[in-house]
């Protein structure tokens, strides 16, 4: 009998393990998704002297990225992101999370800049109110100011085609 419990307690942790390596791990769920965006009022990255206001970008559809120089992943996604938004005219905004302004600076110098602007949050306070996990991540944001979809992890020409491109065409 003894053995027969240690092989049923055996048995169910298997289980558990095996449908919880079957999860995508990008897909993580947000409280967020349907909710107002969180307010960002932080000064811009350019031009520490005006802020990024949500409010502000009410009546459109427009898309967050949360992205740090120190994150190579966002590196490697903002030469994609520059094409894909320029070449669709989809608003992106950046979050510069956790990141000295500096390196920050010298990346968008050297990759490409793809946002209209960029809000910096040192503190990491925005991201966390976003409910960030991880850089980077892109939210979709519709023209009443609700998140209406999250993406965890670096933006390809894929995930924007497959993804990120029909929710936005639905908002519109």
């Amino acid at each position: 009998m003894r053995y027969l419990l240690a092989l049923l307690i055996f048995i169910a942790m298997a289980v558990a393990l095996a449908m919880g390596l079957r999860r995508d791990p990008r897909a993580l769920p947000s409280a967020l998704v349907g909710q107002v965006a969180p307010a960002i009022d932080r000064p811009l990255l350019h031009d520490d002297s005006r802020r990024l206001n949500v409010a502000e970008l009410r009546g459109q559809v427009w898309l967050l990225n949360v992205w740090a120089s120190w994150c190579e992943p966002c590196r490697s996604e903002m030469p994609a992101l520059n094409v894909l938004t320029t070449h669709d005219g989809v608003p992106l905004f950046g979050l510069n999370y956790k990141d000295r302004t500096p390196q920050a600076l010298a990346l968008l110098e050297q990759v490409g800049n793809p946002y209209v602007a960029s809000a910096v949050d040192t503190d990491g306070r925005v991201g966390m109110d976003f409910g960030v996990h991880a850089v980077p991540e892109t939210f979709v944001i519709d023209a009443a100011g609700r998140v209406r979809l999250r993406h965890v992890g670096p933006v390809t020409a894929e995930v924007w085609n497959e993804k990120l491109m029909p929710a936005i065409k639905r908002l519109r």
